[in-house]
């Protein structure tokens, strides 16, 4: 039997947050120890909320210490607006985590999209696709970037990025970042990574709760659609794990595994 995902499921976001702390801290960990320093790429929707709430928390001890001089974030996906636009990823995730850092916390290195390239999204996706050249190698050294961790959710629809069901851009294989210009969810002009690249992270984590995501879950977990995250589950295996809430998998019979490390 193939390896397969690992799904979590907790009585609510009180009980989730603390586990997946603790799995961003050893995936940090891992990452420091073999390069120095922790590549993370995160997505937008109610992720940053969550992350927020595991990451802010006061440390248990020496071993659960978030340290943030190490991380180098990236964005999964971003829509072409403003930095400071209600849509922007980079404006959600800086109001619900990188603002309330404690005063005095090393900052972590981000990198937020040139938005001297709004109006061409094609060049906006090419500029990003040049930040992780810098960040990770040199395209004619490695075929494609290896995150230490992509934080992502999960859409109604089961997309996940800007990866929606049933697009072309799902057979996109020689791009790291692209392009997207008819999101069926607005805004509609975004760029994400490519499938590719989200299959080769260490390690891939989704966080999904709440009862409106039990659907798509069944879907994810219980058919052949195709759908963006079955598809991350199908080219991860046991490299992804999904933090849920019970809410978001009643009546999914995929087994959910006791959470350790």
């Amino acid at each position: 039997m193939a390896h397969q995902a690992n799904l979590y499921a907790f009585s609510g976001v009180d009980t989730l947050a603390p586990a997946l702390r603790a799995y961003v801290v050893a995936c940090q960990e891992t990452g420091i120890q073999r390069h120095g320093v922790f590549k993370v790429g995160v997505s937008g929707g109610s992720l940053p909320k969550t992350l927020a709430q595991a990451l802010l928390a006061p440390a248990a001890g020496d071993n659960d210490t978030v340290k943030w001089a190490k991380w180098e974030i990236f964005f999964a996906d971003e829509r072409a607006v403003p930095l400071d636009h209600a849509d922007s990823n980079y404006a959600l995730l800086k109001a619900e985590l990188l603002d309330k850092l404690p005063s005095g916390t090393p900052k972590p290195l981000v990198h937020p999209i040139d938005v001297e390239q709004l109006n061409d999204t094609q060049e906006l996706a090419d500029q990003y696709e040049q930040v992780l050249v810098r960040s990770f190698a040199s395209r004619d050294s490695v075929k494609l970037p290896i995150f230490d961790l992509l934080l992502l959710g999960c859409g109604p629809d089961g997309h996940t990025c800007s990866l929606f069901p049933g697009h072309a851009l799902l057979r996109e294989t020689s791009a790291w970042v692209a392009p997207i210009e008819d999101s069926p969810k607005p805004p509609p002009r975004r760029i994400t990574l490519t499938l590719p690249v989200v299959n080769h992270a260490v390690r891939v984590a989704f966080v999904a709760t709440g009862a409106g995501k039990k659907e798509i879950m069944r879907e994810i977990f219980e058919s052949d659609k195709g759908l963006p995250c079955a598809l991350v589950n199908e080219g991860t295996g046991e490299r992804c794990s999904w933090f849920v809430d019970n809410a978001a998998v009643e009546g999914v019979s995929y087994p959910r595994r006791p959470f350790s490390l």
